[in-house]
């Protein structure tokens, strides 16, 4: 449906098997960075091969998307170095980020802890492997792995146009009907971003059965405004940055020479 709105983008997904051990686990942090650096690294290259290295990027994100994302344009933000400065075009280039239920302050533990695996796949967008019992501890709120992306992120956030969406339906987890992201988490109230509901449970908040669903056009009216104002925006954006690479270049050279 989205390219008869948007003939002139191209459309891309980033899919990823999710352990839960590992997602969810003691080393949940190390997962979403290499999450993280693929997510990046795929999108260069992608670009670099169809010769738009400089075009806008608006990101939609669901549910753990939104974290990997938000992870992502920190480290893209960072890789300014004469090797790797390719990496910075991603950071560069992006002028929106939507997030579709992602859990920017966590879940509820006592709730998920009801609920258990029913929960695990309501949140994990992808095939989910293998899970020994431990309850999304990335996620709980006052997580460290969450708090640390979020300080990551946060001094970035002046660079985009930001849309918060929420869910408004509770999600069926067998046993029970619960909200999987709250409100107050997938739409913290921040200056200078938007927000709204959406009525879908956690799962079914991405998937539009026509143009006409409720939502749909929500959605679409925001991806389209943006799109119209990007362009100015990133040239202006690639202008600076290309100016401060090159400053950062010279520096490094003027070391060597001393």
């Amino acid at each position: 449906m989205l390219p008869k709105n948007m003939s002139n983008a191209r459309i891309l997904s980033f899919g990823y098997d999710a352990s839960v051990t590992a997602f969810f686990g003691r080393t949940s942090s190390d997962t979403i960075l290499q999450h993280a650096h693929t997510l990046v690294a795929e999108l260069v290259a992608d670009r670099q091969l169809e010769g738009a290295m400089n075009r806008p990027i608006i990101f939609i994100c669901h549910s753990l998307g939104g974290i990997i994302v938000k992870r992502a344009l920190a480290y893209s933000a960072s890789r300014t170095s004469k090797l790797i400065q390719h990496l910075h075009s991603v950071f560069v280039s992006t002028y929106a980020v939507l997030f579709l239920g992602t859990p920017h302050q966590g879940s509820d533990m006592a709730e998920l802890a009801s609920t258990g695996r029913k929960v695990i796949d309501a949140m994990v967008p992808s095939k989910v492997l293998d899970s020994d019992g431990k309850l999304l501890e990335a996620l709980q709120q006052g997580s460290e792995t969450l708090q640390n992306i979020t300080d990551m992120f946060a001094p970035l956030m002046k660079n985009f146009r930001i849309y918060f969406f929420w869910e408004q339906e509770k999600t069926d987890l067998g046993i029970t009907f619960k909200y999987v992201v709250e409100e107050y988490s997938a739409a913290p109230i921040l200056d200078d971003t938007e927000r709204a509901g959406l009525p879908y449970d956690h799962r079914n908040m991405c998937k539009f059965e026509s143009r006409t669903a409720p939502g749909y056009r929500l959605v679409v009216a925001a991806l389209m405004t943006y799109a119209l104002n990007a362009p100015n925006t990133i040239t202006q954006r690639w202008a600076n940055a290309t100016e401060m690479l090159k400053a950062k270049r010279a520096a490094e050279a003027a070391e060597l020479m001393q």
